[in-house]
Parts: structure tokens; sequence; C-alpha cells
């Protein structure tokens, strides 16, 4: 029994045992003992009936039949770690059991093939916002990412490590070809790449602007603050650069773990400067 990750976890919160009686309910009986169906009881059946001779299993049948009780013991496996990492990640005030069934369905029949250690953290990821805010993300972001390898995933995650907030997060793309980017991939070719996966909007000729905006607003960086203020007293516009998230970008942005990108909060504080956007004589950044 020890085999089973999910009975390590000890005594659980409320949250997290509504969590997983949801996702038991929505899938069929995927757990035990929080009704867990385990693959040693398909393979249990499947000797019951070799036993009572209901059928004439040949060597043929019992390759057959072992090779797909190792691919669902190996799916079993994706699941249960998918679901164990998301438990720590439920906020205290989660809604579990509002996520849809369907969604549930379709979410464990994408994820269960996912083996990776760094892309099971990002379905578990998934899984837990879905849980602490059910309809944070659609279906069509799951299927999404399920058509994402691991290089994708990578190069999405290093994107957003650009990415100021205001409204939304937006990566600051100026210039294709400045080293700032390049140095992490980012360039015409993997923007375009992206732009086809459905993760961005990428127009590297007249870019994207904000419009009407206030005479002053404030944008963030990874917890460092910035009031930008504009030249005008109201409708103002704003470069955004040459990316935006897409609806699917924007759902997996937050839980793709990205870092801040070393030097970039000074390169976009500098050009704001430039712009008179900001002090230039600004030294300090809350």
């Amino acid at each position: 029994m020890s085999d089973y990750p999910l009975l390590k976890l000890g005594n659980l919160s409320k949250p997290a045992t509504v969590f997983i009686e949801k996702i038991s309910d929505a899938v069929g009986g995927i757990f035990k003992p929080y009704h867990i169906v385990r693959v040693a009881k398909a393979e249990a059946e499947a000797e019951q009936i070799r036993t009572e001779s209901q059928i004439q299993i040949s060597d043929l049948h019992r390759r057959a039949m072992h090779r797909f009780l190792e691919e669902e013991a190996k799916k079993q496996s994706n699941i249960e770690s998918i679901t164990q990492q998301a438990i720590p990640l439920l906020d205290k005030d989660s809604s579990p059991e509002q996520v849809d069934n369907d969604w549930i369905t379709n979410f464990f029949d994408k994820c269960r093939i996912i083996s990776d250690e760094e892309m099971q953290r990002l379905w578990s990821g998934m899984l837990a916002g879905e849980a602490n805010s059910p309809g944070a993300f659609s279906r069509r972001t799951v299927n999404l990412l399920s058509d994402l390898d691991k290089a994708d995933a990578e190069l999405f995650t290093r994107l957003c490590g650009f990415a100021w907030m205001s409204v939304n997060a937006v990566p600051l793309v100026f210039d294709v070809q400045d080293e700032i980017y390049n140095r992490y991939g980012i360039n015409f070719v993997s923007l375009s790449h992206l732009e086809s996966l459905g993760l961005i909007q990428f127009d590297n000729l007249s870019g994207f602007q904000r419009l009407g905006l206030p005479k002053k607003f404030h944008v963030f960086y990874y917890g460092k603050t910035v009031e930008l203020t504009m030249p005008k007293e109201a409708d103002n516009n704003f470069d955004l650069g040459k990316v935006l998230l897409t609806k699917a970008g924007r759902e997996l942005a937050p839980i793709c773990s990205s870092q801040p990108i070393e030097g970039f909060f000074d390169f976009v504080y500098n050009k704001w400067a430039k712009q008179s956007y900001v002090s230039k004589n600004e030294t300090e950044h809350t």
C-alpha cells in the first residue's frame, strides 16, 4: 500500500478532502481510501478471468494484457502524483466542489500521460488553481497545455519573466533584436512559434498599445511598483511592445513559475525615463 502516494498524506484539511472526493466522483473512482480504484484491481480481475477460463488466452493476449496494465499503472501514477502536488496549493477557502465534472474528466484525460516532473508541476498548478477559483482555466487552455512539450513550456516561462503587471500581465518585448531578450531565447522565430501555439499575439511591425489611460497609474514587476506619469491629463496611449498574451496565455502565466529577468527592471525603467514617464533621478523603486 505504500506505493500509493495519496495514502501518505495523513490527515487532510477539509478543502483537500472535498478536493479528492470531487475528483473521485467526477472521474469515476480514481482514489482509495478516497474512492481510489487501483490498477491492482484491474489486474486481479484479469487474473480471475484467466482462472475461470472464460476466454482462451494466448501468449499474444498475455503480452497485450501485460502492456495494458503497465500503461495503466504509469497513467495512474501520473494522476496520483499530479493530484498529490496540487493539494498543498489549495487555498483554505478553495471551492473544489464547484469545479465542473466535465472539466475534471477532460483534465485527467489529458494529464494522465504526463510523467515529466516539471510538466507535472504545471498541471498540478492548474488543477489547484481551478479548485481555488472555479472557471479560472478554460477547457481550451487545458487542451492547449496538453499539446505543449517541455521545450515549449520552458520557452513560455522565460517569456513570462519579462511580463509586467497592470490590468493583465504583459511581456514587454520592445525590440526582438535586443540582446536582453535574445539571451533568453526570445526572438522573432521563438515568438512566432509561441503565437502558432496560441499562447501569444505577436506583431513585430506596429506592436500593441493600451488606450485611454489616466495621467498616472501603477505597474508592477515581481514585487516592485512603478508609478507612471503620462503627458496628458486623460486619454493617454501607452506602448506595450510587440507581444500580448492570449486568453490561454494569461491563464497559464500565473502557474508557470517564471522568475524575474536579471537587469530587466532597470532596462524598462530607463526606457520609460527617456520618455519622461518616470523620474530619471529616482534610484529607489518599491
